[in-house]
């Protein structure tokens, strides 16, 4: 197993890319702390992975919260008696769908919603458990940032902001604690849809073209994509990966740079 003798914390662990996530690296054996807003999916959760074999707890956390920081970190040692892997994941979705806009539009509730759980959690989160990883000899941090740091959708200022400055993050903690035995990098997702949308993908003749021509690989973006890149940049495998990015968006940001000859020289050449 390749997590065996990890003890990980994953944010925003109980939905979407964390459920799966979490559920990834404990069947690659590491002990996982799921963080997230609420109670029966973090129970559901639990008694998920136990059923399959893994071990996991479940603390109810907003990660914006010091205090409730905190409290995650140390239910890791409380628990399992150790912490070397922290992935930041949460995010908040129904703010960012709702509420972020273009700077002119978005209020300032929805910013400083957006900004506390994307990047102050992601501070905060590493803030604590950098220590106790420390005492542990070392581990690996995971942010899961979003192509939207580099190329920023139309209305979703404070999201693709907030981003940016998690990849900027992850490189700071890089430097800073590296000759400790910390790395940080981060994962740059494409486009990943969840289950149910993929038949969209698949057989719509209206979406299913728009969707497909977003990356260059053929077929939907899973969120066990991301999450096998997680158990890479948590694993010993990566242990001289450092600072930087994992692109995972199946060619989407190359797409952009794409031109056919004729387009470069025109058609006459």
């Amino acid at each position: 197993m390749r997590l065996e003798g990890k003890v990980a914390i994953v944010t925003g662990a109980t939905k979407g890319i964390g459920r799966v996530i979490a559920a990834m690296m404990a069947a690659e054996g590491a002990k996982i702390v799921l963080a997230g807003r609420t109670i029966t999916r973090g129970d559901e959760m639990v008694k998920a992975i136990r059923a399959a074999g893994g071990e996991a707890t479940f603390v109810r956390a907003d990660i914006g919260n010091e205090d409730d920081v905190r409290a995650v970190v140390q239910a890791a040692i409380d628990t399992y008696g150790t912490l070397t892997t922290l992935v930041n994941n949460a995010a908040s979705t129904d703010v960012i769908n709702k509420g972020d806009g273009s700077i002119v539009d978005v209020t300032l509730d929805a910013w400083d919603t957006i900004i506390r759980v994307t990047l102050t959690g992601t501070m905060l989160m590493s803030k604590y458990a950098i220590p106790r990883m420390i005492e542990a000899g070392g581990g690996a941090i995971v942010n899961i940032s979003s192509e939207s740091s580099y190329r920023p959708p139309a209305e979703m200022a404070a999201y693709s902001a907030a981003k940016a400055a998690v990849n900027s993050l992850t490189r700071s903690i890089a430097v800073d604690f590296g000759q400790q035995g910390i790395r940080a990098n981060a994962i740059i997702t494409g486009m990943i849809l969840p289950p149910q949308v993929v038949p969209v993908f698949q057989a719509d003749p209206v979406v299913g073209p728009k969707l497909r021509a977003q990356h260059l690989v053929p077929r939907p973006g899973r969120r066990e994509d991301v999450a096998a890149g997680v158990v890479y940049l948590a694993s010993d495998e990566s242990g001289f990966v450092t600072g930087t990015e994992l692109t995972i968006d199946g060619g989407g940001s190359t797409m952009s740079n794409i031109l056919t000859k004729a387009e470069i020289f025109g058609t006459t050449g």
